[in-house]
């Protein structure tokens, strides 16, 4: 689960990590009124979106307003947010469509000294949590990692016992903090650091980082990414949820218990497993198609979610051909062709369907859909599967 800027630097205050002061606004007088209560004399509106970039993306309504512009004065940020506020904000991570802006940040400015970044991370590798600082804050840190590894320096820490001292020092002698800076990154990091385990998230990140001419390190931005599966601990958290900011096939898979994330391609796909699912991606690609979703049923689907499943799946415009690909093993495969057979009485298919079974009753799984009398693909093993869903729309 994600949440906006505003949302994770409530989240900061509360646990002691440094962030300036600022207010949320829904209206441009409110961008106004929260300027005059900052006193200025500068202030910075952000466009509130659950997409980074913003500082680089554009409105699509008025493309010379970006999405975080500084501001001198109480009128001159209530034409920001006027600008911003109920249209769409497009950048790096939205696409085309852009994302809708339905509130901004107005927040006080500082004296920067110096720019940096810092995440905080569940690194696989280590099994632990794991710190990432560079001195290229406020940059596409995606650059700066494919062009230069080695400015991004990292730290993995024991969640029982968070960062240490010497490994704050440690980063603080490669990256050149010292002094009362490097007094302020240590209490900073290591309360970070601690907020990221309490909260049970998976990713928090602060792009950029900056240390203010008094030497005090603040966070000028805040993203924070939760571990959906540990949300049953945080009743509280879930309220942050915003509904408004998440695709809303996502959103109606979700809530049928099923995994699903959209993609920009034509071929739609109901798997069921998440490996298989992501194999079933790999060799579309490989194939020269081009997949539209990752879509996981679960090893239990039944007849109600495989037919939600194909509701979303033909909900996107852009599917030209569906490739179910099933292995049968907690369901079998004649209960996932029962599945199909209903589910087309339900939705109907409006595109060609390749249909690949494997695994318990499979024999009988294939005969229940070639006696259906619908109009289905039949598929020998993956591969063949891959190549005549391509080919069904080429």
């Amino acid at each position: 689960m994600k949440i906006h800027e505003y949302q994770a630097k409530e989240l900061f205050r509360k646990a002691q990590v440094p962030v300036l002061q600022g207010f949320v606004a829904k209206t441009p007088e409110e961008a106004k009124a929260a300027f005059e209560k900052l006193g200025g004399p500068i202030a910075v509106v952000k466009a509130q979106v659950h997409a980074g970039g913003r500082g680089k993306g554009t409105v699509i309504e008025v493309p010379t307003q970006r999405g975080v512009q500084l501001v001198k004065s109480g009128d001159e940020a209530a034409t920001v947010a006027k600008n911003l506020i109920n249209n769409r904000l497009v950048t790096i991570q939205t696409g085309p469509a852009g994302s809708k802006v339905n509130q901004v940040f107005v927040e006080q400015g500082c004296k920067i000294a110096r720019e940096l970044y810092l995440a905080v991370v569940v690194d696989r590798g280590s099994q632990m949590p794991l710190m990432m600082v560079s001195s290229e804050g406020g940059m596409d840190i995606e650059q700066v990692a494919h062009e230069t590894p080695e400015k991004i320096l990292k730290e993995s820490f024991d969640p029982a016992y968070g960062l240490q001292g010497f490994q704050v020092r440690k980063l603080c002698k490669k990256l050149g903090i010292t002094g009362d800076a490097a007094k302020s990154a240590d209490f900073f990091m290591k309360k970070i650091c601690k907020l990221f385990v309490e909260l049970d998230c998976s990713m928090a990140e602060i792009n950029p980082l900056v240390i203010t001419e008094d030497n005090k390190m603040i966070a000028l931005d805040a993203k924070i990414t939760f571990d959906d599966n540990a949300m049953f601990r945080h009743p509280d958290l879930k309220e942050l949820r915003d509904i408004n900011e998440e695709e809303p096939a996502e959103t109606r898979a979700g809530n049928t218990g099923l995994s699903y994330v959209k993609l920009e391609g034509n071929i739609g796909c109901l798997v069921n497993g998440a490996g298989l699912a992501m194999a079933t991606m790999d060799i579309i690609k490989h194939h020269g198609g081009a997949p539209a979703n990752f879509l996981d049923v679960g090893g239990g689907a039944n007849t109600q979610q495989v037919t939600e499943a194909f509701r979303i799946i033909l909900s996107d415009p852009n599917v030209k051909a569906i490739l179910v690909n099933i292995f049968g093993g907690i369901a079998r495969c004649t209960t996932i062709a029962q599945a199909i057979i209903e589910a087309s009485k339900e939705v109907g298919f409006t595109v060609p369907l390749v249909v690949r079974l494997e695994g318990t009753e499979v024999n009988e799984g294939k005969k229940m859909l070639k006696d259906s009398g619908l109009a289905i693909i039949s598929a020998d093993d993956l591969t063949d599967a891959a190549k005549k869903v391509v080919a069904s729309i080429a």
